[in-house]
């Protein structure tokens, strides 16, 4: 068959021409990049442009309900390009922002950091995208709502999460809104919107979003896609670009007595140290705009999948362990004694860490963290991790005689010791500290990692090796399965596991272990009474339900997996 052929067939298999709404981009995308990554031709990659140009016209022309209907969860409103998030869609959720704003009482006021509309509209809003297809156009939609609104708006085009939260601090801005569904698959778009502390919104704010969202989708609303079409977003009245990054490098300067993190110190000496060397590797996301201007221009750095692609080379683009393989190769060929690797997500919430020889999850480098920042650094102060996170924190906290902060998974749980705990962390590998942002961020766990390195002179594998000599070993994991069910059915099946209460009794491996201990303030996780645990809960952005352990010994970590999946085998979910 000849290639043209091939490809026309693949076409006629999920294109139905002239229909948006019958045709199915995506899974044709994914055939296409497999294709492409086995042969190399170019061919390949014009079928590829030719999809993109469909979806982009079904971005730009759908004025359907989305297929979903519009929610923001733990970390903001997720759907499929085209069918969910598009220029309505988007043009929808930002005339809600607006009306919370005109509408606010005095308690949703001081959930968002203001005292007025006046004031949000005066004090504006950092509006960013990632690096998914499309992202341009759409925050050129936010940026139109919101200045015909009033609002003034901070464009800073294609940047990340953690910087666009350190904008909102630098520039006193009212909120940000940044077009991203994180980790998630390239047939994804997702919109962020974190109030005046720069922070995940409350509940309370992005269920009035949610409400308000919905109601404009069912109503008339039109949003003329003629007034953006070929338009900059910087022509609208109020709207000013600027560069973002250079706003969080003063944001940690700013606060280097807070955290004792000398960002120029740290990188000069890293300049200086010629026996290390780090690769980082960016997944074609946002930070590989970020990384040459933050990283010293030395041959020592390395930066990998540094060009744009929307596709992510066809992988899903998340700080794992399969996508950390070139990172380990990498550093393993190279003859310096110090060796740092870091994978981060398309918008740099996200982080995961490797010495060559072994991997360090955020599980483990949070509270290596926190040790680093109370014996090296001299800080006194409380720690903070989600429940679903390594018990390993705990154990430093009780050591050291502080105060752990323990709730349910999502950053914005982290609101009431912002301030006090110095560092702050989550399972899924986002991390930040005491005076940063109340938002997850890659680049301060970098720069953490760096200075981590060269002040103690040790691999993070040695560092975390030390740490554990004296307080324990600790072996999490963590993984998830897609269902079908969702909302209130998958809740039902979910509750089944409630009969496995404290004294309860579960085979792991060969061996009965006895229910210590049971927390449901997020899921439900089962300590048992040798300290190993397991957790399952639902996603809150994806069809998914997830799936924590963590053992105290090597071997013990595979055979709570097994347990887990079992266990959801046995409510009918695997």
């Amino acid at each position: 068959m000849a290639m043209n052929d091939e490809i026309q067939a693949l076409f006629s298999q999920y294109i139905i021409a002239g229909d948006h709404a019958a045709s199915d981009y995506f899974p044709l995308v994914k055939e296409l990049v497999k294709k492409k990554n086995e042969s190399g031709e170019s061919r390949w990659q014009k079928a590829i442009d030719t999809v993109y140009d469909l979806v982009e016209d079904e971005i730009r022309t759908n004025v359907r309900p989305p297929t979903e209907t519009v929610k923001f969860g733990t970390s903001g409103w997720r759907g499929q390009l085209g069918k969910d998030i598009f220029v309505r869609s988007v043009a929808c959720v930002t005339a809600a922002i607006v009306e919370m704003y005109a509408t606010a009482d005095d308690s949703l006021f001081r959930l968002l950091g203001v005292a007025s509309c006046d004031e949000a509209k005066k004090r504006g809003c950092v509006v960013g995208h990632d690096n998914r297809f499309a992202g341009h156009l759409l925050t050129t939609v936010v940026c139109k709502v919101l200045s015909d609104a009033g609002f003034t708006v901070y464009y800073a085009g294609e940047s990340t999460t953690g910087v666009l939260s350190a904008a909102v601090l630098e520039l006193g801005a009212a909120f940000s809104v940044n077009l991203t569904p994180s980790h998630n698959p390239l047939e994804y778009g997702g919109y962020k919107f974190n109030a005046a502390d720069a922070g995940p919104a409350a509940e309370e704010v992005t269920g009035t979003i949610t409400r308000l969202a919905r109601e404009i989708v069912d109503s008339n609303y039109n949003f003329d896609y003629s007034s953006i079409a070929g338009v900059e977003p910087e022509t609208f009245s109020g709207v000013t670009v600027f560069d973002s990054l250079a706003t969080w490098q003063s944001l940690v300067r700013k606060n280097r007595a807070v955290h004792n993190l000398d960002l120029d110190a740290i990188m000069a000496s890293f300049a200086d140290s010629n026996d290390m060397v780090v690769v980082v590797d960016s997944v074609h996301g946002a930070s590989r705009l970020h990384m040459p201007k933050l990283l010293p221009e030395i041959d020592r750095c390395i930066l990998l999948r540094n060009t744009a692609d929307v596709t992510f080379g066809g992988i899903a683009p998340e700080p794992s362990s399969v996508n950390m393989k070139k990172v380990q190769e990498v550093l393993a060929a190279r003859k310096e004694k110090l060796k740092l690797g870091a994978i981060i997500d398309p918008d740099g919430d996200r982080i995961r860490f490797s010495d060559g020889a072994c991997e360090i999850s955020m599980n483990q480098f949070g509270a290596m963290a926190y040790h680093f920042l109370v014996v090296y650094k001299k800080k006194k102060g409380m720690v903070a991790k989600t429940v679903a996170t390594s018990n390993m924190a705990n154990c430093l906290a009780r050591a050291f005689g502080e105060e752990l902060f323990e709730p349910k998974v999502g950053f914005k749980e982290f609101k009431p010791v912002i301030g006090r705990a110095l560092v702050i962390f989550e399972e899924s590998d986002g991390i930040s500290i005491i005076g940063h942002t109340p938002e997850k961020d890659a680049y301060i766990g970098l720069l953490l990692a760096l200075d981590m390195v060269i002040t103690t002179g040790m691999s993070l594998g040695r560092y975390r090796d030390m740490i554990e000599k004296e307080y324990g070993a600790y072996y999490p994991d963590r993984d998830g399965i897609t269902v079908s069910v969702k909302g209130p059915e998958l809740l039902a099946k979910l509750n089944e596991l409630e009969k496995y209460g404290v004294d309860s009794q579960l085979m792991v491996g060969s061996e009965q272990k006895t229910i210590k201990e049971v927390i449901t303030i997020d899921g439900r996780k089962m300590i048992f009474e040798d300290g190993s645990w397991l957790m399952v809960r639902p996603s809150g952005t994806e069809p998914k339900v997830r799936f924590y352990v963590e053992s105290r010994t090597e071997s013990g970590t595979n055979d709570l997996v097994a347990t887990a999946r079992g266990l959801l085998q046995q409510i009918g979910l695997v």
